[in-house]
């Protein structure tokens, strides 16, 4: 058999996301200035006895292995993204790499707590004229991050799907979202957040002597920290797991195969990538077509980058579900 007439059912597994190289570029750009802020703010910390300061530049640490992380698993998947030796291609090394970052959140979470109770029971003394401009920098520096990594075509990525589609599933877009990118950027976030947090600590500490509220509001930090690392060890390890990403969009699969005697007795849909979605399904029916006219009836449904379908001949199944 020549290779042309085989070349039709034949296709890549590259199920990269759209902007994979735009955001490997940021997020490179973000690991460089995580890096210098984190040494300035713990640095800083150390020297003016601050620990929400501390508490800031550690969790900038984070910054720099989750966001390391995610650099280099953008430059794993892209180098590897014909490699046959990955089945469904390299999209979900962006979950790995979330999921991992969300481990080391986890655990930097415990570590500023542990530190700031014992500021509480213990009080340092804090020079809070020099640790206020080094948390204002901080906080600039977390913004810019933050807008680097702020998906500015977001918007308008789904202007061209199809209203048919659209009428079935409009609000169950996150096989589109590039997990491993939307975590960096929800964490710089966060961490502007503590940043503006430790800015006010130190504020009130300076002002009016409030010299507790700047452990405590380390211990605000952990919260968020603990917050945004069990929230994206979910989404991220529901992906790992091949959840069902759209149970709506699941149904409409189903439904657009189950015409007159066909049934669908099997159905798999799992997400292989930033907008790429996998599907495989068992087809039985009394009078079956070919996979490829099951496969058009799928026409139209966003996502389905790698569709497999089963087709058996079961005379009489239709009559069986009357009678049953």
């Amino acid at each position: 058999m020549h290779s042309q007439s085989v070349a039709r059912w034949q296709h890549e597994h590259a199920f990269l996301g759209k902007k994979h190289d735009v955001h490997e570029r940021r997020t490179w750009a973000v690991v460089a200035l995580a890096t210098v802020m984190m040494i300035t703010e713990i640095v800083g910390g150390w020297l003016f006895g601050s620990m929400a300061l501390m508490a800031d530049g550690l969790h900038m640490s984070t910054h720099v292995a989750a966001l390391s992380i995610a650099a280099v698993a953008y430059s794993i998947a892209r180098k590897h993204m014909l490699n046959d030796w990955f089945s469904f291609g390299t999209g979900k090394l962006g979950e790995l790499a979330a999921f991992a970052s969300a481990i080391i959140l986890a655990m930097v979470a415990l570590l500023i707590g542990y530190e700031s109770v014992t500021r509480l029971v213990s009080p340092v003394t804090i020079h809070f004229g020099e640790a206020i401009p080094v948390a204002a920098l901080g906080l600039a520096v977390n913004l810019f991050s933050a807008w680097l990594l702020r998906d500015h075509d977001h918007h308008h990525d789904h202007e061209d799907e199809e209203e048919e589609g659209r009428s079935h599933y409009e609000n169950d877009h996150a096989h589109h979202m590039d997990h491993n990118f939307r975590a960096a950027y929800i964490h710089v976030l966060a961490d502007a957040v503590t940043s503006i947090l430790a800015i006010s600590a130190l504020v009130a500490g300076l002002y009016f002597g409030w010299v507790w509220l700047d452990p405590a509001v380390g211990l605000v930090g952990t919260a968020v920290i603990a917050a945004w690392a069990w929230s994206l060890i979910k989404s991220s390890g529901a992906v790992l797991l091949d959840a069902v990403p759209g149970r709506e969009r699941a149904e409409l699969i189903r439904q657009r195969l189950e015409v007159e005697d066909d049934l669908v007795t099997d159905l798999h849909l799992w997400r292989l990538g930033p907008g790429h979605l996998g599907m495989m399904a068992v087809v039985v029916s009394d009078n079956p077509l070919s996979p490829d006219d099951y496969k058009a009836r799928l026409t139209g449904i966003d996502g389905l980058s790698h569709v497999n379908i089963e087709v058996h001949a079961c005379p009489g199944h239709s009559l069986g579900q009357q009678a049953a």
